[in-house]
């Protein structure tokens, strides 16, 4: 893998022999069918076919061999170009390439020559580990990046697909996807995106937009969790209970009686008010306790 990808960065880098050209018909060059880039701006491909009409194709595509004809590796936008300035042919490098190779190069090819949006990087990302089965640490050693900055790209995709849509559609940054994902749930990030663009946010205002919005949700959990806790009888009588045993095993001589009324359990707790009678508890309980506790050899 790592001699292909460097056979194939060297020929990107035109270091190839003009006798390995060769003239392949467009018709029989299907697309990279591991292509990370999914909307290509006309305006740009027209800019380069006139580039390419007046200097001529300074560089060639890169293709393999397929049962139908050749498949695209590298060289996209460079093929729309042709076609747009009407060609039959185009030079290009013919290779072996596993597939992994292949779509490793395509990501590499869009990521060097024209950014990707985060979103397609993302994509292209998760396709090369889901399609070739890699890790996120052996897919950032085969790119050059750390393991980190693959991890934070892929968690952009976790966002729901109305999210990422909107995101695209106005342009906004990495790090806006990501001051989002801290947002709980799709209707509040949908509610703060829109915010976002109405105002026409900064990822700083972004960011403080959605730390307000979550310091101002706090205070409601915890409200609730408390409300379910109390409601829970069971809970509450168990809670009761046990601070009843405390306060008796501390020495203090406390009455627990409940009454079921039917609608509702009616709980009286009775303490003594004075030393003598706690005194004595603590006697009658350590007597109690003695008299059950059983005797050992030679006592």
């Amino acid at each position: 893998m790592a001699e292909e990808l460097k056979t194939l960065m060297e020929i990107e880098e035109t270091q190839f022999d003009q006798e390995q050209i060769q003239y392949i018909a467009i018709a029989n060059i299907r697309p990279n069918p591991y292509q990370p880039r999914k909307n290509i701006e006309e305006e740009k491909i027209y800019e380069l076919a006139q580039s390419i009409k007046t200097y001529g194709l300074l560089q060639p595509v890169i293709a393999r061999k397929s049962a139908t004809g050749y498949e695209l590796v590298a060289g996209h936008r460079r093929l729309l170009a042709c076609k747009k300035l009407g060609w039959a042919e185009v030079p290009a490098i013919v290779r072996e390439l596993s597939n992994s190779a292949m779509a490793t190069v395509a990501l590499i090819e869009n990521l060097q020559r024209e950014n990707l949006s985060f979103l397609e990087e993302a994509q292209g990302y998760e396709s090369l580990i889901r399609e070739f089965k890699l890790t996120q640490e052996v897919l950032a050693q085969r790119l050059g990046k750390s393991q980190s900055t693959i991890a934070n790209k892929l968690r952009i995709l976790k966002l729901p697909r109305e999210v990422k849509e909107k995101l695209q559609i106005q342009e906004l940054t990495e790090r806006h996807a990501r001051a989002l994902l801290k947002l709980p749930g799709e209707e509040d990030q949908l509610k703060i995106l829109q915010e976002v663009c109405n105002l026409r946010y900064t990822v700083q205002q972004t960011e403080k937009r959605v730390a307000d919005y979550l310091s101002n949700l706090e205070p409601t959990a915890v409200k609730e969790r408390k409300k379910v806790i109390i409601r829970d009888i069971r809970i509450f009588l168990n809670t009761v209970r046990q601070a009843v045993s405390i306060l008796e095993a501390g020495g203090l001589n406390a009455r627990l009686q409940e009454n079921d009324l039917g609608d509702s359990i009616e709980v009286t707790i009775r303490l003594p008010k004075n030393k003598k009678n706690s005194a004595q508890a603590v006697k009658s309980t350590s007597v109690a306790a003695a008299v059950q506790r059983p005797l050992l050899p030679g006592q």
